[in-house]
């Protein structure tokens, strides 16, 4: 059973930081691709963050402010994010797309979601 805990959030003001991870556990043959997502109330949920075979890829909204990293060998993912704004408010999900043991298939995975919010 694979499973993607996501921590780090909380309540912060406007210009703030907060750091979050995201940890894969379970019987994991490979993974692929991790990344953010976020889903403000009333919205879908859009792409904060990517990063596949080392390389990362930004929301624009995001760029220059948030820092994705992972720590391949504790299959950990970081989400690095300064000079918060209110718009950053939101419900933050891990992604992976990995490959579990047995399987022949990489599938999509995501974690329960961890709040952030930052104040005005």
């Amino acid at each position: 059973q694979v499973q993607l805990v996501e921590s780090g959030g909380g309540l912060v003001q406007t210009g703030g930081s907060l750091r979050l991870s995201c940890a894969a556990s379970g019987s994991i043959f490979d993974i692929s691709t991790m990344g953010w997502y976020r889903q403000a109330p009333g919205n879908g949920r859009d792409l904060v963050a990517i990063t596949r075979s080392g390389t990362p890829t930004y929301a624009n909204s995001v760029k220059g402010r948030f820092t994705i990293s992972t720590d391949n060998a504790k299959n950990t993912m970081y989400l690095e994010m300064n000079s918060l704004k209110p718009e950053d408010t939101g419900l933050y999900y891990c992604y992976a797309v990995l490959r579990a043991l047995g399987s022949s298939e990489y599938g999509i995975y995501w974690g329960q979601g961890t709040q952030v919010t930052v104040s005005s």
